[in-house]
Formats: C-alpha cells, sequence, structure tokens
C-alpha cells in the first residue's frame, strides 16, 4: 500500500473512541452503574491463557501446586546457576532449553536431572525424590509459561485516573461528534476496565457493507469526468477497489488522470491521539468507566 493512504487508513481505523454518531455538545456525568456484566477476571484470563498456550503449541499447562512447592527447591538447588526465576545467572536460561521444552511433566526432566550433565558444570541430583525433582520440573515449566503465554497476563487496574478530568477532556475534544448516550452505550459494551480502555483507544473497525457508518470511502474522478463512489475494500498506490451502491466491486488503476478523494470519519482521532497524554489516556478510561 502507499504509505500516505495506509498509514492513514491503519492508524484510523485503532483510534476512535466511539462511532458515527450525531452532534450534540452534552456530556454525561458520572452516575450508578447498572447490573453487573463482568465476568470473573480469573476465567477470562484462563480461558486466554488456554487458547494462547494452544495457538503456540506450549504443551500441558504446569502444575501449579507442584510448582509452588517446587519452588524452594528450585532456589536452594538450581537459582546460583540458573537465577531466581530460571532465567539466566552464571549458567544459562532454562526458559529456551531444548531439555525443558520437550518435557510435559518431567517424564525427560526426572532422568537428565538425576544423572546430570557434570561435564558442563551441572551437578547430579541422583539423592533426590522423584517428586522433588517432579515438583522442580513444574516450577521451571511455570517460569516458561510466563515469559511466553502472554494470555495469562493480568492487568491488575487501570483506573487510576481522575474521572472528573477526564469528563473535562471529553467535553473539550469529543463532544463535537458524539453525544451524551453514546458514550455510556459504548461504555455499557465492555466486561472490564481494560478492554473498555483498549476499545476507545484501539477499536476495531466493522467490518461488513452492511455497516457503513465507519466505512472508508472514495470518489473516483477518471480521466474523461466520470466518476465512481464507494466504500473502499483495498487501496495502495496502484489501484484502489471500490464497492458500489450496487454492491458490485469497481476496481481502477491509478495512472496519469485519475483522481481519488478518500474519506474516513476516523481520522480526526488519528490527529487526537498525537496530543494524547498518558495522563488523558488514565483520566478518559476512569470517566469512561463511570458511565456502565
Amino acid at each position: 500500500m502507499g504509505s500516505t493512504v495506509v498509514h492513514s487508513l491503519a492508524a484510523a481505523a485503532g483510534l476512535a473512541l466511539l462511532a458515527g454518531f450525531a452532534l450534540s455538545q452534552d456530556v454525561p456525568k458520572a452516575g450508578g452503574r447498572g447490573p453487573e456484566q463482568e465476568m470473573p477476571r480469573q476465567s477470562v484470563t484462563d480461558q486466554r491463557g488456554a487458547a494462547t498456550r494452544a495457538f503456540l503449541g506450549l504443551g500441558p499447562e504446569p502444575d501449579k501446586a507442584a510448582a509452588a512447592l517446587g519452588a524452594p527447591l528450585f532456589q536452594q538447588n538450581c537459582a546460583f546457576c540458573h537465577g531466581q526465576q530460571a532465567r539466566g545467572a552464571t549458567g544459562s536460561s532454562l526458559i529456551t532449553s531444548d531439555e525443558v521444552l520437550s518435557d510435559d511433566h518431567g517424564e525427560h526432566l526426572l532422568p537428565f536431572l538425576k544423572k546430570g550433565r557434570p561435564e558442563k558444570g551441572m551437578p547430579a541430583f541422583a539423592a533426590m525424590t522423584d517428586a522433588q525433582l517432579t515438583d522442580i520440573s513444574e516450577f521451571v515449566h511455570l517460569q516458561v509459561e510466563e515469559v511466553a503465554n502472554r494470555g495469562t497476563y493480568q492487568v491488575l487496574n487501570i483506573l487510576v485516573g481522575d474521572p472528573d478530568k477526564g469528563y473535562v477532556y471529553v467535553a473539550r475534544h469529543c463532544m463535537g461528534c458524539h453525544t451524551a448516550e453514546t458514550f455510556a452505550h459504548f461504555a455499557a459494551r465492555f466486561r472490564s476496565p481494560e478492554q473498555l480502555q483498549r476499545g476507545w483507544v484501539w477499536p476495531s473497525r466493522p467490518a461488513g457493507a452492511g455497516d457503513s457508518s465507519l466505512a472508508v470511502t472514495a470518489t473516483v474522478k477518471m480521466p474523461n469526468g466520470s466518476a465512481i463512489a464507494g466504500r473502499v475494500t483495498k487501496v495502495s498506490d496502484f489501484r484502489i477497489a471500490l464497492l458500489d451502491s450496487a454492491n458490485q466491486t469497481r476496481i481502477v488503476e491509478r495512472k496519469p488522470g485519475v483522481k481519488v478523494s478518500i474519506a474516513d470519519p476516523l481520522a480526526p482521532h488519528e490527529e487526537m491521539i498525537q496530543t494524547l497524554t498518558n495522563q488523558d489516556l488514565h483520566d478518559v478510561s476512569a470517566y469512561m468507566e463511570t458511565l456502565k
């Protein structure tokens, strides 16, 4: 894609607070929350972690209870070389170790740990029981999980801003295009504060010809004076594809004499993000959360 067009489309697609609403200067004040709609955080995290684990091929989920038992054993016997979290110290990191990654629940690590690798300075742990070595193995697997599986990450608290300042920011920057009602409706769509923040900072543009409120449209003027207008489906420096009012795809080569005018309803948000500070981000997110 052309750099200017791509930048405009890609950046604007992710920077809307809300979408295609009537003009108003009314801003909703903080009010009571509706019925609790948020799913249990751990349930959502577990589901996301399981999906990410399967996608990345990380193997079975580590036994966290066994890992807790293995933690002090690892600190006592292994941390001097491999670090407190198995990320390496005087010795190598175990996070990318072939021996660790080829093991599920100790079936390969147990005989390896009992034998050791004396030629490379790793002692044998033959005196430790199978249960102890299994617990150490689960601890190491948990460290790999915590590094590799981003689906298990939890945001504990992002509501650190001032909702009153967020209200002021919204009144000043957003209400030329959006209404009080649509802010409350938008906020209610998200189960958790982090989803809400991600939603207004970097939303997904609705796909499909049926929803045109956020559609990128274009008018193409041909050298002979005729014009083609419609929703942009593809664009590059060389050609543009439009879905016209008859739901027909029109592909136009961008040759000399062809003039393309693109209209993106989210373009103002690309400008907004250039001046949005971290404090603005926190304040607006805190304010939006009060609208649920």
